[in-house]
């Protein structure tokens, strides 16, 4: 997801893309563990999104 990209969307849609990446990496993480993950890229990248999210969000609201 791109700074473009979220700067585009409602605050209702980001508390509801926060959500699912959070489920997201929780899931990653089970799957690493039991070593099904197919992309360990993923967790990664889903990693970033949400500190993007999470500052934009921080930005909005100062």
């Amino acid at each position: 997801m791109k700074k473009k990209e979220i700067k585009k969307l409602t605050k209702k849609q980001r508390l509801d893309n926060l959500e699912k990446l959070k489920k997201d990496l929780f899931n990653f993480r089970f799957q690493k563990v039991n070593g099904q993950i197919k992309s360990p890229a993923k967790i990664t990248e889903t990693k970033k999104n949400i500190a993007r999210l999470k500052t934009l969000m921080e930005l909005k609201n100062a």
